[in-house]
């Protein structure tokens, strides 16, 4: 069963929301955002990413810029920026991307399901990535930014939330960077707070869809708290971190595309040639050719798009890891015939998230960048939690989920 708690979040005033609201640290650099912050004293930016605050090249891992970042934090809530709600309180946390909007549930997730399995992961973490944000919680002793987690569809909260959404939101902006809606609501009523904590009981797991580096060290982080308290008592604050939790059905999940430098010494023709062992090779001409299904490929080469459907016999349907595009283009293009063996460290490599469009990969071959692309077809969320059920860890860039939350609408402190 899965524990959650309400809890008393830190917000923006209505007003200033849109002032102080961010991109999350992990998707922009350092000069992205120093120059998204600009002149706004407000902008998130000034927590998460703190090293703005420095001279230009000042290394985001240098301590005093862990230490700048909770000095803003202290400040943001001296000034009014940030101020702590007085009860415990659920949130819905709503996104709209074309046209289509979904909707989460802000929740204190509780450190021991991460620890025990009941919140299943399905991507390897690095030590190095997990210090980093644990450093960033223990020195703000709070979560300023959200996970991001999936849960099996529920008619109870799918109605409970329908009912919020059908009122006037707390925030309601459109963000300037991606264009998209958010809109945020406060959920303070006794009795829809004990149907949302009784109904997650009910669930075996919770998936981590996105954030699983800020998962690991905000479980880390709360038990080392549990450890140094001499009076634990297992209901501390920081027995839990935020998380935003979202039905699995409603979830988007885009195509992560491969851009390749080199074809391993292979002319074009020797490289399609040797696609045809496992691939039935489909030119399809100069138009950008989109997969249309499981299996499927488009290759762009020399400026000409190319279908590569998967013969039978080259997957396993039986494996949830070997059923997936992502290992069939790495197992049979990326390994056999490319030579790239570990896409974490190849430098022959490079990763396109769907947002940007084929027309991105197109570009970066046109311009002599790349070699070649290989778009694939996106993975369900039904793959990604057969796979976390399973155990099993999926191959690194696999998944690319959109729109990202905002950071700054709700931080949870950990006392």
């Amino acid at each position: 069963m899965a524990i959650v708690k309400p809890f008393k979040g830190i917000r923006p005033p209505k007003d200033l929301v849109e002032r102080v609201e961010s991109r999350p640290y992990d998707v922009l650099n350092s000069e992205e955002a120093r120059q998204e912050a600009g002149d706004n004293e407000m902008s998130l930016y000034h927590i998460i990413k703190p090293e703005i605050d420095f001279p230009e090249g000042t290394s985001e891992y240098d301590p005093r810029v862990y230490e700048k970042a909770a000095e803003n934090f202290r400040k943001f809530q001296e000034k009014g920026w940030l101020v702590q709600d007085a009860d415990d309180h659920y949130y819905i946390y709503a996104q709209t991307m074309n046209g289509k909007t979904q909707y989460g549930l802000v929740v204190g997730a509780y450190v021991d399901d991460y620890l025990n399995g009941v919140i299943k992961k399905h991507e390897l973490t690095r030590r190095d990535k997990e210090e980093d944000r644990m450093k960033h919680v223990r020195v703000n002793n709070a979560n300023i930014e959200p996970v991001f987690f999936a849960y099996p569809d529920n008619d109870v909260l799918d109605q409970l939330i329908t009912r919020y959404a059908a009122t006037e939101p707390e925030y309601d902006f459109i963000a300037p960077i991606d264009g998209f809606r958010h809109q945020f609501w406060i959920i303070s009523d006794k009795h829809d707070m004990d149907t949302i904590t009784e109904e997650f009981r009910k669930m075996p797991s919770l998936y981590i869809a996105d954030g699983h580096h800020r998962s690991a060290a905000a479980a880390l982080v709360g038990a080392e708290k549990q450890k140094q308290n001499p009076s634990h008592r297992g209901d501390e604050e920081y027995n839990y971190f935020m998380a935003v939790c979202f039905q699995a059905s409603q979830l988007t999940i885009l195509d992560y595309n491969r851009v390749v430098k080199d074809l391993n010494g292979m002319t074009s023709e020797e490289f399609l040639e040797a696609l045809g062992k496992n691939f039935d090779v489909v030119l399809k001409g100069s138009d950008i050719y989109k997969p249309a299904c499981l299996h499927e490929f488009s290759l762009y080469l020399d400026g000409q798009w190319y279908s590569l459907k998967a013969k039978e016999g080259t997957y396993d349907n039986s494996d949830p890891i070997g059923v997936l595009d992502v290992d069939i283009s790495s197992r049979l293009i990326l390994d056999e015939l490319l030579n790239i063996k570990d896409l974490r460290s190849s430098q022959r490599i490079d990763f396109v998230g769907g947002l940007r469009g084929l027309g991105e990969l197109k570009r970066r071959v046109d311009s002599g960048e790349m070699r070649m692309a290989l778009a694939l077809y996106p993975v369900s969320m039904q793959q990604i939690m057969d796979i976390a059920d399973s155990g099993k860890i999926m191959p690194p860039k696999a998944t690319w989920f959109e729109p990202k939350l905002r950071s700054g609408l709700v931080i949870h402190k950990l006392s």
